[in-house]
């Protein structure tokens, strides 16, 4: 929805966009080198240093970024330069991410953007003041995400930490090598059965990859835009999750983990489920996520990366007793409780700003510059 009290223009008239290079001769280095998919590695040079927009040209079109310290960006990503004469960086940013720029490609076999594609986009432009203010409110949930994304990030390493103090440092020599198979009591496994899907919400959304492969241990629920309808939920899947469960990539992206905590969703065929009726959730989380270069090494090649389930199981480890695993528990619980809590409060106030988001760009809720 436009509104008639601010004034609309082209894109290409308030930013100049810029083609990244390659990095492969740069050093290694403190300054972040980004491409399409995120950040691929940290150089020692920079291509700019000011506040940019970042616009995928090939690849996920939609991934696009902002940044306000120096960075490279490789040959697959636009940046930009900004005219804050005309448009509040920050303001600009969350504007552009209501495009969908798939609907934008002009690309055949790899999804792309050019700049005259990119140039013609229409903006709206309050003024400079009330650009402000929408980016104020907007960028204050940000960080209030942003913080407790970062409390979680803490509280795992914590967990991480334990484990391996535990289970790895002081690893005893009569410990039992076992596999993981030993421990897992149920694999829950719908590989092979691809659900039909809807794209309006109810209340069984379907869990892949990307809403596990995030910065936190548990399923991010705001990224999920498929989901299926009671009589698919209860007659196409072989299995569904229980609370507890660990969940693990085997197809595409894999050796990615979570925890199943929320006993919402059911499975896509390129996940699995471990469920074990004796041994800590942590403990096999923490386990996997520990042993990741082991677990990508299972991939069998192909198409696409694959993890045979077998393999997986086949995983050896040293076991400690029971009560050492249990106390290990007990100790970790608390970090993941309060992991649990603070995922809540994250999807609440993610949902709360993109609510707002279209709201604030179009006029229909103003904020007081």
């Amino acid at each position: 929805m436009e509104n008639r009290e601010w004034n609309s223009d082209k894109l290409g008239s308030v930013i100049e966009i810029k083609y990244g290079k390659d990095h492969k001769k740069l050093s290694e280095g403190n300054f972040p080198c980004l491409g399409s998919g995120g950040i691929m590695r940290y150089v020692d040079s920079y291509l700019y240093d000011d506040e940019s927009i970042l616009i995928p040209r090939k690849g996920s079109l939609n991934n696009i970024m902002f940044q306000n310290s120096p960075f490279w960006t490789v040959d697959t990503m636009f940046w930009s330069k900004i005219d804050k004469s005309k448009v509040f960086p920050k303001y600009l940013f969350y504007q552009l991410t209501l495009i969908d720029y798939e609907n934008l490609n002009v690309g055949s076999a790899v999804p792309s953007l050019t700049v005259p594609v990119i140039n013609e986009i229409e903006i709206q432009l309050p003024p400079l003041p009330e650009q402000k203010a929408i980016a104020s409110v907007l960028s204050s949930l940000d960080d209030k995400i942003d913080l407790l994304h970062q409390q979680n990030q803490t509280l795992e390493a914590l967990a991480e930490t334990l484990f391996r103090q535990w289970f790895i440092e002081e690893a005893k020599e009569d410990w039992e090598e076992v596999s993981l198979g030993s421990i897992i009591d149920l694999v829950v496994d719908n590989r092979g059965k691809t659900p039909p899907t809807v794209d309006y919400r109810t209340e069984y959304p379907l869990i892949e990859v990307n809403a596990i492969n995030t910065s936190d241990c548990l399923v991010n629920y705001n990224v999920i835009r498929k989901y299926v309808v009671e009589e698919t939920y209860n007659t196409w899947f072989r299995k569904h999750l229980k609370v507890n469960d660990v969940i693990v990539s085997t197809v595409g992206t894999i050796g990615v983990f979570s925890i199943f905590t929320s006993n919402i969703g059911c499975i896509a065929q390129n996940l699995i489920g471990l469920r074990s009726n004796n041994i800590s959730p942590y403990y096999i989380y923490l386990f996997l996520k520990i042993n990741k270069e082991d677990i990508l090494n299972l991939d069998i090649g192909g198409v696409q990366p694959s993890i045979k389930v077998p393999h997986l199981m086949d995983l050896k480890f040293k076991k400690p007793n029971i009560e050492m695993i249990n106390e290990f528990h007990e100790i970790v619980k608390e970090y993941f409780d309060k992991i649990g809590t603070n995922q809540q409060q994250i999807q609440t106030l993610t949902q709360l700003r993109d609510t707002l988001l279209p709201k604030l760009m179009s006029g229909e809720v103003r904020v007081k510059n």
